[in-house]
């Protein structure tokens, strides 16, 4: 173990992707290599982004991966794909997307798969970030599959969250649906050559407007920023743009600082805990066979499913009483 710690923090890419393979696959082995990788993270700047399927997400984070290299800083990518039904692997490839940025030293590029997550992060992705900061990655970006109702936890992951809406998508009504104005620190419209481009930005405005108070709070409103990320256009101002939210952040207040730390590491140990307890509940009833049966006591209509459940769960939970 202490060898493949060794080789993660000088960097080695064969190791990484072992280690993120196995964590992506749920080797249960691997947990004692993210226990001890776990002191070497806190370095890196983690940015999020996402948006609805189809707004251009890959080719931004193409483009900022351009930008960070010109200022010579090193990159992380982990990109949230769909799960394929058969495999149970990402669907797009690593290498797909990004294929010019594939043999740069500098950069790490990965697909993870959501395997039916439907929080826009899953427990492998959070592990992930965690090997790419102690591999001594000074930026980490991490896209998502998608932005919903349920789809906004990446900004619990990230330090900057970046949400990419274009023009005539109805992005501003989702946004509304979503409540993404609030995990959102910067909006990116970009395609904004297409028509309606100044109305999803007078929109986007009034949102922030009506929720003015609470930005006076945090100290940061939201800026929005026009874009097209296909023609490199804008990118550097993102880039920028996230510069002057990691100053804010750093030069905010301390009890702000430790607050939002917290915040952090109570999300992430809550998913924590309850990935956990979950694959062990499974694992014992599994084990024992009554999960076996009650399938096979729902199915022959001897009992419902929801008193199955509890029949399975509630002796395990007064074990804990």
């Amino acid at each position: 173990m202490s060898t493949v710690i060794e080789r993660v923090i000088a960097g080695d890419v064969r190791t990484v992707s072992r280690l993120i393979r196995d964590i992506d696959d749920g080797i249960p082995e691997v947990r004692k290599t993210l226990k001890n990788l776990y002191a070497h993270t806190g370095n890196a700047y983690v940015i999020g982004i996402t948006g609805s399927p189809g707004v251009g997400k890959s080719t931004l984070v193409d483009q900022m991966i351009r930008h960070l290299r010109k200022k010579e800083k090193t990159v992380g990518i982990l990109a949230v794909d769909p799960t394929s039904p058969f495999s149970g692997g990402a669907i797009l490839g690593d290498r797909v997307r990004m294929q010019q940025h594939a043999t740069d030293k500098g950069v790490f590029i990965r697909s993870m798969a959501t395997r039916g997550y439907f929080g826009g992060l899953t427990e492998s992705t959070r592990s992930a970030v965690d090997v790419l900061d102690a591999m001594g990655k000074e930026f980490i970006i991490i896209e998502t599959v998608g932005v919903g109702q349920d789809e906004v936890d990446v900004a619990k992951s990230a330090h900057t969250t970046v949400i990419v809406v274009i023009p005539g998508m109805g992005d501003d009504i989702q946004a509304i649906k979503a409540g993404i104005l609030e995990a959102g620190d910067i909006f990116a419209v970009n395609k904004a050559d297409r028509e309606g481009v100044e109305k999803t930005i007078s929109d986007l405005k009034m949102m922030i407007d009506i929720n003015q108070r609470r930005f006076n709070e945090s100290g940061w409103t939201p800026p929005i920023l026009k874009m097209e990320a296909i023609h490199d256009k804008g990118v550097a101002e993102l880039v920028e743009e996230i510069g002057n939210h990691k100053k804010f952040i750093k030069n905010s207040n301390v009890e702000l600082q430790t607050r939002k730390k917290k915040e952090k590491i109570r999300d992430e140990l809550i998913e924590l805990v309850k990935n956990r307890f979950i694959h062990e509940v499974l694992e014992q009833l599994t084990k024992s066979g009554e999960f076996e049966k009650a399938i096979n006591s729902v199915a022959a209509g001897k009992v419902d499913p929801y008193s199955a459940c509890d029949n399975l769960i509630l002796p395990k939970l007064n074990q804990l009483k």
